[in-house]
C-alpha cells in the first residue's frame, strides 16, 4: 500500500507581475515553485491554446504523481432517496413526498447494495441522497451504524455539505452558530460510522449564480463550513465544481480560489493535529436535459443575442465572487453550455491552479469514457469510479458506464499503468503487464449489455449499459458489465 500526499512544507509564491506564458513563469509553476493569481488564471486562459494548457498541466500533473500510475477506485454510488427540499433548476432527480416515483431505500435494500459491490471487490461506497425532511438523525445513525457493523472494511464517504445543512435546520441541533450547530450533527455521525464527507452541491460559489441556480441549496459560505468542521474532526472531503451553464469564466475561477484559500487554511491550521483537508477536485459540465435549467436558449440563439457581445456571465463575473446580476439583463436567462473543448481547458486550469490538492478526477461519467482517457493527459490522474450505479447525472440524460477491465485499459491505452486505490488515495494495486483486469480479458465483445443500474427504473429497460451483479464470490475480476455508446 503506497501512501500520497506528502505535506507541503510551505504556499508557493505569488509573482502578480509576471507573465503566464513566460516559460520561466511556467516551469516554476511546474515545480511547485509559483503560485497562479486569479488574473493570472484568467490569463492563461483566454492565450494559451488548448493543447499546450494540456501540456502544461500534464507536466504538473507528472511532477506531483510521477509519469507511470494513474487511479481508479471501485465504490458504489448509492442515493438513498431522491425526496428533497431543494429546487435547483439543474437537477432532474429530485421528487416530492408524494410523487409516484419518489423513493426513500430501505436498510436492507442499502445494505444488499453494499454486498453487491463488495463482492466485486469494493472498498467504499458514496452515499448521499435528496434532503428528506421525514428522516430522522436516528435513521442515519442506525444506517451507519448497520453498515459498519456488517461492512468495517467499507469506507463510508456520505452526506453532502447540503445535506449537513438541511440536517441542521431539520434536527435543530444546540449551539449558538452554524458551526456549532454543524458540530453537533456531524459528532454522532462520525461515531456511528461516517469516514468521510463527498464535495456534492459545490455546483459554482459566486453569489449572483449560486441564487440563481440552487433554489434552496445552502450559500458557499454555509457549504465551506461544513467541510472546514469535518476538516477539524480529521475526515478529509473533496470540492467539486459544475460549470457550463449561466455562469463566467471569472466565476470558475473564483470558485477553484476558494477552495485554494480554505485548502490553505486546513493544512496551515489543522495538519500538525491530524486534521482533515479536501483530498480532491472533481469539475464536471452541466447535464441540461430533464432540467428546468436547461429550457434556457443557449446564448446566439434568443432574439437580440449577438455572439460577438460578452457572454452575460462574463459581464457578471468578477474573479472575487462579487458579481451583481444587474450588470447584464439576459444574466440568468441564457446557457453556455460546456463541450468537450471548455472541459478540458477547465479541468487542466483546475491542476495548475489547485496548487494544494493532491488528486484532479476525471469526469468521464459526464463527458464519456474517451473524453475521461484524454483527461488523463490534461491534468487528471484518476479516472474516478467503476460505475456499478448511478441516479442523479443519468437523469439528466447521461448514461456511461465502466466497468473494472474497462476503466484498466483506458488508463492503460493512455499509456499509464492503472492501479486500484481507496479513498484516501493510497494504491492498493498497480497492474503493471502482464497483468491486470484488462490484459486478462480474451473477447471485449463479453463486455456489452443494454442498461446501467438505475433507482427508478426497471430491469429491462433498454439504453446505456446494464450491471449485472450474480457474482458473490468476491473476484474483483467478476465486475459489471458495459456498453459504451460509439464504440
Amino acid at each position: 500500500m503506497t501512501t500520497p500526499e506528502p505535506r507541503p512544507s510551505s504556499t508557493p509564491p505569488e509573482h502578480p507581475q509576471a507573465d503566464p506564458l513566460d516559460p520561466a513563469f511556467q516551469d516554476a509553476l511546474v515545480d511547485g515553485a509559483a503560485r497562479l493569481t486569479p488574473e493570472q488564471a484568467l490569463d492563461l486562459w483566454h492565450r494559451t491554446p488548448l493543447a499546450d494548457l494540456g501540456a502544461l498541466a500534464d507536466r504538473r500533473c507528472r511532477t506531483i504523481h510521477g509519469d507511470s500510475i494513474r487511479t481508479y477506485v471501485i465504490d458504489r454510488n448509492i442515493n438513498y432517496t431522491n425526496v428533497c427540499t431543494a429546487k435547483c433548476t439543474f437537477c432532474a432527480f429530485r421528487r416530492d413526498q408524494g410523487d409516484d416515483d419518489a423513493y426513500t431505500l430501505e436498510y436492507d435494500e442499502l445494505l444488499n447494495k453494499i454486498r453487491e459491490v463488495v463482492a466485486i471487490g469494493g472498498t467504499q461506497i458514496l452515499m448521499q441522497g435528496g434532503m428528506n425532511p421525514e428522516l430522522s438523525l436516528d435513521w442515519y445513525l442506525e444506517l451507519l451504524r448497520r453498515i459498519k457493523s456488517e461492512f468495517p472494511q467499507v469506507h463510508v464517504h456520505a452526506f453532502s455539505p447540503p445535506e449537513f445543512i438541511e440536517f441542521v435546520n431539520f434536527f435543530d441541533p444546540p449551539g449558538d452558530s452554524l458551526k456549532e450547530k454543524i458540530r453537533a450533527v456531524m459528532g454522532p455521525l462520525v461515531e456511528a460510522g461516517l469516514d468521510s464527507v463527498p464535495g456534492g452541491g459545490g455546483e459554482i460559489f459566486a453569489d449572483a449564480v449560486r441564487r440563481k441556480i440552487g433554489l434552496g441549496k445552502c450559500t458557499a459560505e454555509a457549504w465551506l463550513t461544513v467541510m472546514r468542521v469535518a476538516h477539524e474532526f480529521g475526515l478529509n472531503t473533496s470540492a467539486t465544481m459544475m460549470f457550463g451553464h449561466i455562469e463566467g469564466i471569472g466565476d470558475r475561477i473564483h470558485h477553484m480560489d476558494t477552495v485554494r484559500r480554505w485548502q490553505d487554511d486546513a493544512i496551515r491550521e489543522l495538519a500538525d493535529d491530524g486534521g482533515g483537508r479536501y483530498h480532491a477536485f472533481i469539475s464536471w459540465p452541466f447535464q441540461p436535459d430533464n432540467t428546468p435549467l436547461g429550457r434556457l436558449k443557449e446564448w446566439g440563439h434568443g432574439p437580440g443575442d449577438d455572439p460577438a457581445d460578452p457572454y452575460p456571465g462574463d459581464a457578471v463575473a468578477r474573479l472575487d465572487g462579487s458579481g451583481n446580476k444587474n450588470d447584464h439583463p439576459e444574466f440568468g436567462r441564457r446557457l453556455r453550455l460546456a463541450g468537450s473543448t471548455a472541459y478540458l481547458r477547465t479541468q487542466a486550469l483546475s491542476r495548475l491552479y489547485l496548487d494544494n490538492i493532491w488528486s484532479i478526477g476525471s469526469s468521464w461519467v459526464t463527458m464519456g469514457p474517451h473524453i475521461g482517457q484524454v483527461g488523463l493527459r490534461y491534468g487528471a490522474n484518476d479516472m474516478g469510479s467503476v460505475m456499478m450505479e448511478e441516479n442523479v447525472v443519468s437523469s439528466a440524460g447521461t448514461t456511461h458506464c465502466l466497468n473494472e477491465p474497462m476503466i484498466c485499459r483506458l488508463i492503460r491505452d493512455a499509456g499509464f499503468v492503472p492501479a486500484q486505490r481507496n479513498n484516501d488515495y493510497q494504491v492498493l494495486k498497480s497492474h503493471f503487464a502482464p497483468d491486470g483486469p484488462d490484459l486478462a480479458v480474451e473477447d471485449w465483445s463479453d463486455y456489452r449489455a443494454p442498461s446501467l443500474h438505475q433507482q427508478n427504473e426497471s430491469e429491462d429497460a433498454g439504453g446505456g449499459c446494464e450491471s449485472n451483479y450474480g457474482t458473490t464470490s468476491g473476484d474483483a475480476s467478476a465486475i459489471v458489465d458495459i456498453t459504451i455508446r460509439g464504440s
